[in-house]
């Protein structure tokens, strides 16, 4: 015999796909943090305050990421000024603080809107499993 036939496509679950942490589209709410370092010019202030605002750093406030995000506002304006050097140490950053969408995918963070991140977490498969036993259910 060879044995019970598939499970149909809706039926079938990985176990081992990872849970990505959901980030709020609108970006991070608050104060900026202060400036970790003894001295900051004006483009440095700027870049700073706006990275604080992007959904990321809602991540970067849990896991105490400053001097980090510090770092890479330094390499990233020495990077765009010419500095040859700046530009590996920026794009490593930028990676590690999941700026870019390989970093949020490998970083398993996904950005999501609000009405998303709201919405029941119910595979339909199910949902239909329990209408079938409860007609009035979702």
């Amino acid at each position: 015999m060879p044995g019970p036939p598939p499970k149909s496509p809706d039926q079938r679950r990985r176990r081992n796909v990872p849970k990505l942490t959901q980030l709020p589209a609108d970006g991070r709410k608050g104060r900026t943090p202060k400036w970790p370092f003894a001295t900051a010019d004006d483009h440095e202030r700027k870049l700073w305050a706006e990275l604080w605002r992007t959904p990321q750093a809602v991540m970067w406030e849990r896991t105490h990421a400053h001097r980090e995000v510090a770092a890479y506002v330094r390499w990233s304006l020495a990077a765009e000024a010419g500095d040859l050097r700046a530009a590996p140490e920026a794009r490593q950053l930028s990676d590690r603080l999941g700026l870019t969408p390989l970093a949020l995918r490998r970083l398993e963070w996904e950005i999501v809107e609000a009405t998303e991140a709201k919405q029941s977490t119910v595979p339909a498969s199910n949902v239909r499993r329990l209408r079938a036993v409860d007609p009035v259910a979702s």
